[in-house]
């Protein structure tokens, strides 16, 4: 984990009874969750538990059935859609870039539908997020079949961060990835955290990430959810959680959390 808090706890995400049902399957059964910006807070849980039907929850894609999200202090609903970019960045789980498009068009695609800056300036700025991303300027005259997976996901990214977003929501980030790549993945993100400030809200069943990039972890069971510090979730007595943070995969997690982070 990063070990680091923000100076003041300040909320820049809540959720309250979150219920999220679909015909007679109930998924979420009143969640409540609070995050504090600046920190790193992770969404984990079994298959089918709801991990990304609940992003889509607090990115404001999904309507609950009942409860209700709060961004900034507003409800997300009420937050028009400039705003709404302007808070928000989303990395969905397959990239989801324009096949049509090059890398630098649809990294511009939020500044364009956003904004009025001109267009020589949005290309400056493309190439200066996929550099923040990790990837050099040259790469945005691509298209995303020419890149590898590591690098769609770092387009992505990039993309995510187009408008200086508040909050970062993250969906599965290094699913599909080598072990190597992903673990850069995961250190870029930290990155962009402690030298941008920005909240992010990931969601994974890597257990690596979660053992060396979140502050805090949420885990999905039984249609609710538990919040705590992966040192805390570690001493949980429930069977699912003590299996999932306690499992062989774990152990390769825990010991790239030493190898960061120290024994603590």
């Amino acid at each position: 984990m990063s070990g680091k808090r923000p100076r003041k706890a300040e909320t820049i995400l809540s959720a309250r009874g979150i219920v999220n049902r679909f015909g007679k399957q109930e998924v979420h059964d009143k969640i409540s969750l609070d995050v504090v910006r600046g920190e790193i807070f992770g969404i984990a849980g079994g298959s089918g538990s709801g991990k990304s039907v609940l992003l889509k929850t607090l990115t404001g894609l999904h309507q609950p059935n009942a409860g209700k999200v709060l961004l900034d202090g507003k409800t997300i609903e009420t937050i028009g859609p400039a705003e709404r970019a302007s808070l928000i960045g989303v990395l969905f789980q397959q990239g989801a870039l324009f096949s049509s498009l090059s890398v630098a068009q649809n990294i511009m695609l939020p500044i364009r539908e956003h904004t009025d800056l001109p267009v020589p300036q949005q290309e400056k700025i493309a190439a200066m997020k996929l550099e923040l991303a990790g990837m050099s300027a040259e790469t945005g005259i691509k298209f995303p079949s020419e890149l590898s997976g590591g690098m769609i996901k770092r387009a992505a990214l990039a993309r995510s961060l187009a408008l200086d977003p508040e909050i970062l929501f993250l969906d599965e980030p290094t699913s599909d990835l080598d072990p190597l790549t992903a673990s850069g993945i995961d250190a870029m993100i930290g990155k962009l955290n402690q030298s941008l400030g920005v909240t992010v809200v990931v969601v994974t069943h890597d257990l690596t990430t979660l053992f060396t990039l979140c502050d805090r972890v949420g885990v999905l069971v039984d249609r609710k959810i538990t919040i705590d510090t992966l040192d805390q979730l570690l001493r949980s007595d429930h069977p699912w959680i003590h299996e999932f943070l306690h499992g062989p995969r774990a152990q390769g997690a825990m010991t790239a959390r030493k190898q960061i982070h120290g024994n603590r």
